[in-house]
Formats: structure tokens, sequence, C-alpha cells
């Protein structure tokens, strides 16, 4: 995908006051999508994100020999379609109609490359999974072997991608050891194919903390959600049940990390931002922005009607630990860098391994606007220093563009490189932005 054009990041000069309404979680969508592929019966989404990442994971499934579907929504005559998903053919029913090797594209997307060797291996099909350049230098081998030791024959180079999961017998399942402490993902993705083991599966995580574990309980939740039997009671062991997986009927909560740049914007220019739908009770790491948020000067109140942060100019310095909700530094960061006081990020060395090395990434776009960002080995030391205006790279990343237009709210003459990345989670975001800015219902 070749870069889009540079685009000049707004600088209001006023405080925002709009309502912003988000599409739905990438975490979720994707964690549905597959469930709804395993399961013994049809699933309707309602509000699915429709990005890159949630765009790739449909197709993928598709070529697996699933039905993904845009149908009219029931809920919201108005609103955007469902997606209708008709279960993979299950190996022990005999072939399918297509059992010929397939191409699957996993583009940039962390739960696409690190969900689908597991569904691969429980479909009996042989699939080669590949993607971005970036992609191939993710961290996947854990899984990898791990699938390995459960029988599954995996071809890699060097230990990550390209690969390709060979057809074969469904894993009888058992036991096996996983090092999940690069990347949750690991785990979530051979706990969702567990329950299509023959024996199931349990999982014992083996070295450091597993980095953000919201998305581990994210899945436990989810697997929960569709009748699937999960002992989580013991530390850092996972024990999933073989048994049916029941189709889906669900509502996509709002993509709370999605919301980061948007909220902060209230903060950062001292005005309000609603955000209808916000949930009272959820596993996504994005909820952690509100206390975040909260110690950086903001105003936070969240009541039935959704969240609502306000700002009164003033951005103070947090030091704040965000090993479980890595995917807010990128908008942490680029508030700290506005702020009055120094910040202290920890707990976020695993982000080197995200879509690029975020920690060096912030740094050194932070430190291009004349900002004084150390990099540590478990995070960001963060210093205020005036910034001025310069060009902000996004190296593909989604978080990192969306992190540059939130210091432009601030620093005028910032402009965003290949602010379109965007689209890999969020598919409009600068209409989005500039609705925001002119005061808009989003």
């Amino acid at each position: 995908m070749p870069p889009s054009p540079d685009w000049p990041a707004p600088t209001p000069g006023r405080p925002v006051d709009a309502t912003v309404r988000l599409p739905g979680s990438k975490s979720l969508t994707n964690r549905y999508l597959v469930l709804a592929a395993l399961a013994d019966e049809p699933s309707r989404l309602r509000r699915p994100l429709r990005s890159r990442d949630t765009l790739l994971m449909a197709e993928a499934l598709r070529r697996l020999g699933a039905s993904v579907v845009d149908e009219p929504s029931t809920s919201d005559p108005d609103g955007p379609p469902d997606w209708v998903v008709t279960p993979l053919p299950r190996p022990e029913d005999g072939p399918g109609t297509d059992t010929a090797p397939v191409d699957v594209d996993c583009g940039l997307a962390g739960t696409v490359m690190r969900f689908l060797p597991a569904v691969v291996a429980v479909s009996g099909r042989t699939a080669h999974l590949h993607g971005d350049p970036r992609l191939h230098e993710r961290p996947v081998a854990p899984l990898l072997q791990a699938l390995r030791d459960l029988g599954v024959h995996v071809e890699d180079t060097g230990g990550g991608f390209p690969a390709t999961v060979h057809a074969g017998p469904v894993p009888t399942g058992g036991a096996v050891d996983l090092d999940a402490s690069a990347s949750s993902q690991f785990l979530s993705g051979l706990l969702l194919a567990a329950p299509r083991m023959r024996d199931g599966l349990t999982v014992r995580h083996v070295g450091a903390d597993v980095p953000s574990r919201p998305h581990v309980a994210m899945t436990v939740e989810n697997l929960r959600d569709v009748g699937v039997v999960v002992d989580d009671s013991e530390e850092s062991v996972w024990r999933v049940a073989p048994g049916p997986v029941g189709g889906l009927d669900v509502d996509v909560e709002p993509d709370l990390s999605n919301a980061g740049p948007f909220i902060a914007a209230a903060l950062a220019t001292g005005g309000t931002v609603r955000v209808p739908g916000w949930p009272q009770h959820t596993t996504q790491a994005g909820d952690t922005l509100r206390d975040v948020l909260d110690a950086m000067g903001a105003d936070v109140r969240l009541d039935r009607d959704g969240l609502t942060v306000a700002g009164d100019g003033a951005v103070y310095g947090v030091d704040v630990d965000l090993h479980d909700a890595g995917e807010v530094t990128p908008t942490v960061a680029g508030l700290a860098a506005l702020a009055v006081s120094p910040s202290r990020l920890r707990g976020i060395g695993h982000l080197r391994g995200h879509e690029t090395d975020r920690l060096q990434a912030l740094a050194d776009e932070i430190n291009r606007l004349g900002g004084d960002v150390e990099v540590l080995e478990d995070g960001l030391r963060i210093s205020p220093r005036p910034l001025h205006g310069g060009r902000w790279l996004s190296y593909a990343d989604h978080r990192m563009a969306t992190t540059g237009a939130l210091v432009g709210l601030a620093v005028p003459g910032v402009v965003v490189e290949d602010v379109a990345t965007t689209a890999k989670t969020l598919p409009d975001f600068v209409g989005m932005w500039t609705a925001m800015l002119a005061g808009d219902g989003v």
C-alpha cells in the first residue's frame, strides 16, 4: 500500500466541543469473527468495525470456507449493515467443496497474524500466511512452536512470517507451554481455537509477565459468551474444554482505544468531547484512558449517556504503568509532550514489536518537533519543552498517525505523513477529526 500524501494537522486555536460516535472495536470484531467461523450455527455481528484489519480477517475466513456477508441491520434500519457469518465446514464432516491450499494476506494486523494459524490448524485446510514487510518482523515464533508441539505441521521463515500451516488431523489438544511475554495475542490465538481440539486445551504461560492482559480477559469472556467452558482460576494457566461453540448475536462495543486521540483532544484544547455508548463495564484495555486522562488534568464523567471528557487548558505529566494497556501509549505520550510537568510511561517495552518500534518512533517524532523524550528499557521519559511545527512520520502505524494529529491540535505546522494508514483500524479518521473540530456530531 503506497503512502498517502502528507496531511497538515489542523490547529483550531479554540476549545473543541463535539460529540464523537465511534465505530466498533477492532479487538472485539476480530475475536467475534473467529468465534463465528468456528461456531456450530450462523452468527450476526451488529455494528462491526469495517477497517483494513477486520476486512483482512473476514477475507481470510472466507478463503478458509466461511461466509461473511452484509445484511441490513435488524436493530437500526438506517445504520450500517450487520455481518452475518456462516461457519467453516467441520473437517470431521468430510471435505468441503474446496480443499485446495489458500493464500492469506494478513496485512499488518497482529490479530490476523496471530489468530489465524490455530484457526487453520482446526480447519483441515492448508494456508500460506503472509503480510506487509513489517508484519514479517513482528514476533510470532512462540505461537508457531506451540502449534508444532500440538502436532501441527508448520513451515516458517526464520521463526516468523511468511508461514504455511499444513492440512492434517484436527489437533488432539491436551496441554502446551507458551511464552506469551512478547504478545498476549499468542495466547488468545490458541484459546479461540481450543474448543475445536478433540481434548480441548490447557495453555500454561511460561516466561515474563503477559502484556495487555485485559485482551486475554476479553478472549475468555468472549469464549464464555458462546458457551465454551474456560477455567482461568490458576495463575498463568488457562483450561478450555472441548465442546459446542454457540452462534453469536451481538452488538460490537465502540473501540475505546480508537477513542484515545478524540477524548485527548478535549484536554489538549481545553474543550469538551462526548462519546455516546461508552460501556459501563468492559474488557477493552482502552477504558484505562479514563483514569489516565483524569490524572493528567481532565474532568472525566461516565454516565448512562456515555463518556464526557473536559479540559481547562492545562495538561499535567503523569507517572503511569501502561503494561496492560500498551495500545494507548501513543495517545498518552502525545499528551505528555504538551504537558507542563514531566511524565514517565512504564511497563511498555513490548511496544518495540508492534506495527513499528513505537517507543523509538514516539521519541524520534516528538524530539523532531523540539521535544525531550528519552527511551528507557521499559518505557519513555518525557520532559516539557516548547514544540514547533514539522513533518511527523507515521511509520505505517495507525496510532503514530493519530498521535501526530493530536500534537498538531496545540502545535501549529505539524504535517502528518501517510495519514491514510489510520484506515488500519479507523476507516475515516480525517473526516471524523475534521467534523470534531467543526463541532459536528460525528
